[in-house]
């Protein structure tokens, strides 16, 4: 689909069209790219100056308008660039497109998933600073003073999707109610955006670091005063007109919308939401009759819903305490490690750790999540295991979940792609949903492969945890393409998966709120799987899973198309030459 930019009547005259030829070309228009990217994040700005972040985003209609401007004129010379680097060109146009799409459909109307949005930025970013010099300080405190005008920025969008008729379900708008709600403190002290004060070096001189804490102290209370403010706002003004209905499908133009976020998030998997729906019911099928096979090799007397009940209800399928939660998941992750290399050719430098979600976000949090570390700060990548209501994290699924979220999941691919020394920035940091999802879907699968998954009921986890992402491919096209209630999208994990009931309504919310990224799971692993099963009948004896695996992640995150094209002339320069013909 060629873009239409939302509200920018005068975008066509601003078009230039030439072709670029120049054996250079590529490398002008990707600093053109990460310039336009400083531009409109400042994060990236500061680390690409070796400081610290200053402000928030502009989410302002004429900054959106500006950036779709300069986007599309960007898009259009790229496109016609004659260039031998086809990765690089393919992917600076998914991500020019994803911004104009952006533009197009105006999304910062809704400008929250749920368990993430603007409310959580703040949070996520004071976890992430450290105070090493007065200069750190006053950027920290200069971005907290930026969070009344970013908070007041996103309120108005939201009046907008107001009038619009784009509003958030009531289900994610609660999570993030929840979520601002825990900011809103009588001493900004106790205020978790106030912690980095503590990181100050002790060698500071005194009075500039009581100073410091002052104007920080002082800066928290400005911040919770916006945190207050949008509370007020949510309670008043937008929580009642807070749709009813699950899905996107009834909303303006919410189908094509939806087609859109569909095709940004699979990155080239080529399925319309119909055949994605029609793929997931076939898939919980195949994977309901493994799990029976499982049921019947433990000899468990009653249904498979009887099995669910006792998998759910068990005390000892589930952690006695916090730590003893912690403790078997970095055991786990262990194992994990061990087995890297008999899988891989290639290790990430780059160490993770394993820590719980912070207590602020963690009750309308996902079970776990990867946050990635940066190789330049030294700082390691983290594996959050999610503490919160232990009765609803079985340990049957934490093998499967480790492989995902840790390795040879998400840190393993994400570190190798940082450490690409000779790639663009954007190469390394470029993120495309369904490879890197997919990715840490198909480490789960490879886990099993590997014995990882010791007892039969850690099998079962592994299959539940897949089918949680089948589930996925008929739960979010139900709610967004057909219109789904919410009890219809949660029956399907319901009724075939494993999962806590907790877990179920958590993930459910987060498919209402994020519309098309749930689906990208499964689409992604099933083209890693395809792409092994045809490289291992091209190349029978000579298949070397280290050397398919080390092929599958050498260009670091790309489209499935990109992909595709990349295993093919890999397996073809595997394969002798044929002889001359006589």
């Amino acid at each position: 689909m060629k873009p239409l930019i939302f509200g920018l009547g005068l975008l066509a005259m601003s078009l230039v069209a030439h072709a670029e030829t120049a054996p250079d070309a590529m490398d002008a228009l990707v600093a053109e790219y990460e310039t336009y990217v400083r531009t409109v994040n400042p994060d990236q700005a500061a680390r690409d100056n070796g400081s610290a972040a200053r402000q928030w985003r502009d989410v302002s209609p004429d900054a959106v308008a500006a950036q779709a401007i300069r986007a599309q004129d960007l898009l259009q010379r790229i496109e016609s660039v004659e260039t031998s680097r086809t990765v690089d060109k393919a992917i600076l146009g998914r991500l020019l497109r994803s911004d104009l799409d952006d533009a197009q459909y105006d999304a910062v109307r809704i400008p929250f998933t749920g368990d993430w949005g603007f409310q959580a930025e703040p949070i996520f970013a004071a976890m992430q600073t450290t105070l090493d010099s007065q200069e750190d300080a006053e950027a920290w405190i200069a971005r907290l003073n930026d969070v009344p005008r970013y908070f007041a920025e996103n309120i108005e969008n939201m009046r907008r999707g107001i009038a619009t008729g784009w509003t958030a379900n009531t289900d994610p708008l609660g999570t993030m109610t929840d979520q601002i709600r825990e900011q809103i403190v009588t001493d900004p002290a106790e205020s978790s955006l106030f912690t980095p004060f503590a990181s100050l070096p002790a060698d500071m001189d005194p009075e500039i670091a009581a100073r410091l804490r002052a104007d920080g102290l002082e800066a928290v209370s400005h911040a919770v005063t916006a945190y207050q403010d949008t509370l007020r706002f949510i309670a008043t003004d937008y929580e009642p007109h807070a749709r009813a209905g699950a899905g996107i499908a009834a909303l303006p133009s919410g189908r094509e919308i939806y087609t859109a976020l569909v095709e940004h998030h699979t990155a080239g998997a080529g399925y319309t939401p119909v055949e994605i729906h029609e793929l997931g019911n076939r898939e919980v099928a195949r994977i309901r009759a493994e799990m029976e096979d499982i049921i019947a090799e433990i000899g468990f007397d009653g249904s498979f819903a009887d099995f669910l009940a006792f998998l759910r209800a068990d005390p000892q399928f589930y952690a006695t305490s916090d730590k003893d939660l912690m403790t078997k998941a970095k055991v786990i992750a262990a194992r994990m490690d061990a087995m890297l290399p008999d899988y891989f050719g290639r290790l990430p430098k780059l160490a993770y750790d394993v820590e719980p979600v912070p207590d602020a976000i963690a009750p309308g949090y996902t079970s776990a999540r990867y946050v990635e570390g940066d190789p330049a700060e030294g700082r390691h990548g983290i594996y959050w295991v999610n503490t919160y209501a232990l009765e609803q994290r079985p340990l049957y699924e934490l093998p499967a979940l480790t492989a995902h979220e840790a390795v040879p999941g998400h840190h393993l691919q994400i570190a190798l792609a940082q450490e690409m020394s000779d790639q663009p920035k954007f190469r390394q940091d470029y993120y495309a949903t369904a490879f890197g999802e997919g990715w840490g879907l198909y480490a789960e699968h490879l886990a099993g492969e590997a014995g990882m998954y010791e007892t039969p009921y850690e099998r079962f986890g592994g299959l539940s945890m897949e089918m949680w992402r089948a589930c996925r491919l008929v739960a979010d096209t139900g709610l967004h393409w057909y219109g789904w209630t919410r009890e219809e999208a949660e029956a399907c994990f319901k009724d075939n998966s494993a999962l806590a009931p907790l877990n179920i309504e958590i993930e459910v919310t987060r498919y209402i709120g994020w519309p098309g990224q749930a689906v990208a799971y499964k689409m992604g692993e099933l083209k890693i799987r395809e792409l092994r099963t045809q490289a291992k009948a091209a190349l029978g004896e000579q298949f070397d899973i280290k050397a398919f695996h080390d092929a599958v992640l050498e260009e670091g995150a790309v489209p499935l198309d990109v992909l595709d094209a990349h295993i093919k002339a890999w397996v073809a320069g595997q394969l002798p030459e044929a002889p001359p013909a006589p």
